[in-house]
């Protein structure tokens, strides 16, 4: 009874009694950590990436924030600096 310390993002997972699951991967060694993403390269499709991932120039990016707010995005936006 001390407060939610929890971000109220999660609390409808609690309150439907639903499950969040992820990977932490934070506390895994670089080492295992490369490995994994070389298998993830190795292992999905190209057109895993395509639809994925987006990416945009600097120069599109305040139009792309616009679209991110509005929840017209989905995926990853990757922008490229150069």
């Amino acid at each position: 009874a001390g407060g939610s310390a929890r971000p109220p993002t999660v609390k409808p997972f609690i309150l439907r009694n639903g499950r969040l699951q992820g990977v932490d991967s934070v506390m895994t060694p670089p080492a295992r950590r490369a490995e994994a993403w070389a298998r993830l390269v190795k292992d999905l499709p190209e057109s895993f990436y395509a639809q994925a991932a987006t990416e945009i120039t600097l120069a599109d990016a305040p139009k792309f924030a616009d679209a991110i707010i509005n929840n017209q995005v989905q995926g990853r936006t990757l922008v490229k600096i150069k």
